[in-house]
């Protein structure tokens, strides 16, 4: 069996490791969480003009049609800068299920905008009401014209204020579940800026009264179940992509902890000799080969479309819980200066437990695995 990645995968993410090495320093990030900046848009323009951000946008929408282990390539790479850029909303949450389950005339408008960086979509998965995205509290009322209204409230929805449209899931009247393109601007959408942990623009997205028509939604298939299976789809695809860059936070604190320990003389010794720093090291690279080796199982799943849940529950399980452990390991052997904002550590950290929480804690992940194999036993190999 090969375990390799495809060439033209791992060349895409060489390309993007250097463009995010050159732009986001320590000194970058510094001057933008200063400013108050949403996103570095010096950096954004650069992946698109290196034609990055369509990795795996098809190729007729203007992308490089690589596929879903491109992009977990990728988003690898921005996790390991910590990069101040809307990646994940934008490849992840956007272009994914617009080129699976966009009509010919959503693809033809926005797709190619993605890809040349000109344009954001996102998802609001999130709600206050429900803690499961695959069960949306938000509804979509039929009237009479057969167009819908949209009532409810998104949480924690990534990049909306920089977003064109919003991909909005919501429970019809029928019980079933539909998805609809929203523009932010339109009538009855009220965003509000939220804090997060990683500092990346996020908004609740009130919905009071939006009038949205067949034009605007998704078009997953027919049935009473099609909505829900798109749900799914999308959903697991975001985790796996939160997995991805979990990865790459976790691998390059890491590398930075790992150089610290030869660096930092106690003693008359690197503290990377003794015994207690060797163990506490080894645990967090045992986390973090879990989380690699979980998060690329699910990853491959999903690229060959195979039954994934239980895959992407241990991936998230892992990217949760070994996340916060590693993460936390690399700033205590950091001493002091781990927590030093001058110091580009602490900013690993709080990516580390934001990813960590998002679309399910390792409790909730463990608790669904739980009820999985209780009802329908362990999954074929």
């Amino acid at each position: 069996m090969d375990f390799q990645f495809q060439d033209d995968d791992v060349a895409a993410a060489q390309l993007a490791r250097g463009i995010l090495n050159d732009h986001a320093t320590n000194e970058r990030q510094k001057q933008l969480e200063t400013s108050g900046a949403t996103h570095d848009e010096t950096l954004w323009r650069a992946l698109a003009d290196a034609s990055v951000l369509g990795v795996a946008i098809p190729e007729e929408h203007g992308g490089a049609g690589l596929g879903f282990v491109a992009l977990g390539l990728l988003l690898q790479e921005v996790g390991r800068a910590v990069a101040k850029v809307p990646a994940y909303p934008a490849l992840a949450l956007g272009a994914l299920p617009l080129a699976r389950f966009g009509s010919d005339a959503q693809k033809k408008s926005l797709l190619p905008g993605l890809a040349r960086g000109e344009r954001i979509v996102t998802a609001a998965l999130g709600e206050y009401e429900s803690s499961d995205p695959l069960a949306p509290a938000a509804r979509a009322v039929r009237e009479l014209d057969g167009r819908h209204r949209l009532h409810g409230v998104k949480s924690m929805v990534p990049a909306a204020q920089l977003a064109s449209h919003v991909i909005v899931p919501a429970r019809c009247d029928d019980g079933s579940i539909a998805l609809f393109l929203v523009e932010p601007g339109a009538s009855g959408v009220t965003l509000a800026a939220q804090e997060t942990s990683d500092g990346q623009p996020h908004a609740e997205m009130t919905l009071d009264g939006v009038r949205v028509d067949d034009a605007s939604r998704l078009a997953p298939g027919r049935g009473a179940t099609a909505g829900g299976d798109a749900l799914r789809w999308i959903v697991e695809r975001a985790i796996v992509a939160r997995c991805m860059m979990q990865l790459g936070v976790i691998e390059r604190a890491l590398e930075m902890t790992a150089q610290y320990g030869r660096d930092r003389v106690q003693f008359d010794r690197p503290i990377g000799s003794f015994q207690a720093v060797h163990q506490r090291a080894a645990d967090a690279y045992i986390d973090a080969a879990a989380i690699r080796l979980t998060a690329w199982e699910a990853a491959w799943h999903l690229a060959s479309e195979l039954p994934a849940s239980h895959h992407v529950a241990v991936a998230k399980f892992w990217a949760a819980e070994g996340g916060q452990s590693a993460s936390y390991a690399c700033q205590h052997l950091h001493g002091g200066i781990g927590i030093d904002v001058d110091y580009p550590l602490h900013r690993h950290f709080r990516w580390a437990i934001q990813i960590e929480h998002e679309l399910g804690s390792a409790k909730h992940h463990l608790e669904r695995l739980g009820r999985d194999i209780a009802a329908h036993g362990l999954p074929a190999a």
